[in-house]
């Protein structure tokens, strides 16, 4: 019987207790630490989880030796120390989205992770959704044809960073769909509530392979609703992240003859529509799964640090042409390395 993989959670805000819930339950694991700076967070925490250790400070989890991993949920502006701090403490780390603020933090800590031969997971969650993983399949099999372009849409209200956790959400969904890194943006930021921090995001993308996307980011809109729409050759694919599902519906285009008459070519015509049968797999606890199968087995599950890396290069080149009112930005240093996560099917 396999030694369970010693787990402590850093920050005990909502996905923080969701995530130590998951370690605390899994059978291959052990729930050893949580830790928040808050005093009712630790309280909640201890009632919860009464066999874990409970710490205000994450140096606490650092020195015990018999810590595998740290998970990291904590705000976006934390994760440079954190995530850096565990790697130097030879620690495995799990940690929100996403990796860093900018392209040369993120690069420097998946080059530690490497180094150390520390597993390093970022936990972009919409892409462990079976819905995201099925129509991935779909592209791969070239069941919806050629891709002509992709839109996203996110609403959600909530705090004011819609850069790094919209935004990011929906650029993870589109790397990973189309296995391809963007090479130029151009992005339109909006500030309604506070100036120079951005309510709403319009972003424009252009990808190697000539594939287009635009995204659209808001925290205003009360609608909570946040979509992808894949339009194909073949037909058109609609994610829907909305609810507790990830649902996946098929449009496809009717077969018929190219018409002889300029005047008659109009566009597709609605044929099948399909909604395939997905499995209700928990995309917190698929993640979690894959993190103990790279720790575990880190030849047969990689993790994902260099495709999390690859996200925040094209996060900061969105900043920067929001900054400059739209102007088209290249992405900066984009990594050698193939921005296709693979997933568990």
């Amino acid at each position: 019987m396999r030694t369970p993989v010693t787990v402590g959670v850093l920050g005990l805000g909502r996905r923080g207790l969701r995530l130590a819930s998951i370690f605390d339950e899994l059978p291959q694991t052990e729930l050893r630490w949580v830790c928040d700076e808050s005093a009712q967070a630790r309280a909640v925490s201890q009632s919860r989880y009464p066999r874990a250790l409970l710490a205000a400070d994450p140096a606490e989890l650092l020195e015990d030796e018999s810590l595998d991993t740290i998970v990291i949920a904590t705000p976006p502006e934390t994760h440079y120390g954190f995530v850096g701090s565990a790697i130097n403490a030879n620690k495995h780390v799990f940690v929100d989205e996403p990796l860093a603020l900018t392209g040369e933090q993120a690069e420097d800590l998946v080059h530690r992770a490497e180094y150390g031969d520390r597993r390093l997971m970022v936990g972009h969650m919409v892409l462990f959704h079976r819905a995201v993983r099925k129509l991935k399949e779909m592209i791969d099999a070239g069941q919806l044809g050629d891709i002509y372009y992709v839109a996203g849409s996110r609403f959600a209200p909530g705090p004011p960073d819609v850069l790094r956790r919209a935004l990011a959400d929906d650029l993870a969904v589109l790397m990973y769909l189309l296995a391809d890194q963007p090479i130029e943006v151009s992005a339109r930021g909006e500030s309604y509530i506070w100036p120079d921090v951005p309510d709403v995001v319009f972003c424009f993308l252009k990808f190697a392979t000539g594939i287009t996307a635009h995204v659209h980011a808001s925290r205003l809109d009360l609608r909570r609703d946040a979509r992808f729409t894949a339009v194909a050759s073949r037909g058109t694919a609609v994610l829907d992240d909305t609810g507790i599902d990830c649902g996946l519906t098929i449009y496809q285009n009717a077969e018929r003859h190219p018409p002889s008459d300029p005047e008659e070519r109009r566009g597709p015509v609605l044929g099948d529509v399909v909604s395939p049968r997905l499995t209700g797999d928990d995309p917190f606890v698929v993640a979690c799964e894959r993190f103990l199968a790279s720790v575990r087995s880190p030849a047969r599950a990689p993790d994902n640090a260099r495709e999390a890396a690859a996200i925040v290069h094209v996060l900061g080149a969105v900043e920067r042409s929001a900054d400059q009112n739209g102007r088209r930005e290249p992405v900066a240093d984009p990594p050698a390395h193939a921005t296709v996560i693979e997933l568990p099917v």
